[in-house]
């Protein structure tokens, strides 16, 4: 891998393509940190000035301790930061304000029946539910007034069935109301312009040959446009080739004997954990190569770095926001 992440302190300006972009869908393989990049994209819009909304669209309650908050989100929007308001998909309130918008049918309670009916419809017919979760989003772009959305998308296996539900449904139905509906969610989603997909991986071999199919199956089976993949939790480089001479040397003789006397103690499990990180780096870096090679320079690949810092806070957000903006600009 012959790239690492830039200095961090570099100007916060990000080039067309990434956060010019209105509507941001972040997804990847369940556990290489998708949330965590969502929530740095987000405070990156914020400190760009852009009135900005995060979505958690599977409702699982990680988007909150990226920012020290302790409140959860729910279907009602609100402020987590100056500038940065958050929600949480939540199908049948989707469908309350959908019935409440489009059939201008008023709801004080719960759905009951027409919430099972839905149920039953959604079971029958793949894409229904889809539809409510992105379309939910697509009105927030369209009407909600944000200079940018973030949504922390589902995982890899599920992204596509949903960000392909509006044209699926929009070829099945050629005309009515669901026709129209979906009409509009198309022309939010594949407007290369206002939508994209950012595909977040890790230096590992599953992870990356997961992505290398979710990138293809994005471009192959939905309107959005893929505009990044970012290559999450890059270990760095802990030695020059001269160094690591010196350290190969150091381990092999008698020179650790002779450091562990003057640190008074032993040194061998320092020396294991670098010769482990070594190892790990070198791995990443095949695989990543192998990552680069299939996107064919199709699309940016971005580096973020491990840290060793708790993920799930403020401090560490604004930190990867710093390391990304870098990347990027």
């Amino acid at each position: 891998m012959d790239s690492e992440p830039s200095d961090a302190g570099a100007e916060r300006h990000l080039p067309l393509g990434v956060l010019d972009r209105q509507l941001l869908f972040v997804t990847g393989k369940g556990g290489v940190g998708k949330t965590t990049v969502a929530s740095a994209l987000a405070l990156l819009g914020v400190e760009a000035g852009k009135r900005t909304l995060i979505c958690d669209l599977d409702g699982t309650d990680e988007i909150p301790s990226h920012f020290s908050s302790l409140r959860q989100l729910s279907f009602a929007i609100h402020e987590v930061l100056p500038g940065l308001w958050g929600m949480s998909m939540d199908t049948e309130a989707a469908l309350r304000e959908y019935v409440r918008i489009f059939l201008h049918f008023p709801f004080s309670g719960r759905l009951g029946p027409l919430a099972k009916a839905f149920d039953f419809v959604a079971s029958a017919a793949p894409g229904v539910r889809e539809i409510l979760t992105v379309g939910k989003v697509c009105w927030e772009a369209k009407e909600g007034g944000w200079d940018l959305i973030v949504v922390d998308a589902s995982a890899s296996g599920h992204v596509v069935s949903q960000l392909g539900a509006p044209e699926a449904i929009n070829n099945l139905v050629k005309v009515g109301m669901v026709r129209e509906q979906t009409r509009w969610m198309l022309d939010v989603l594949s407007d290369s312009s206002r939508t994209g997909a950012v595909v977040v991986t890790t230096p590992e071999e599953m992870p990356v040959q997961e992505s290398i199919s979710l990138v293809s199956r994005i471009r192959n089976e939905t309107a959005v446009d893929l505009v990044a993949v970012v290559a999450n939790r890059v270990l760095p480089e802990l030695f020059s080739k001269g160094e690591e001479a010196v350290f190969d040397s150091l381990c092999a003789g008698s020179g650790a004997d002779s450091l562990a006397q003057h640190a008074g103690g032993r040194i061998d499990p320092m020396l294991a954990a670098a010769r482990l990180a070594i190892g790990l780096r070198r791995r990443g870096a095949v695989h990543l190569e192998h990552l680069r090679d299939e996107l064919a320079n199709s699309v940016p690949l971005v580096y973020l770095p491990w840290s060793h810092r708790d993920p799930e806070s403020l401090e560490e957000t604004r930190d990867l926001a710093a390391a990304l903006a870098a990347e990027l600009g």
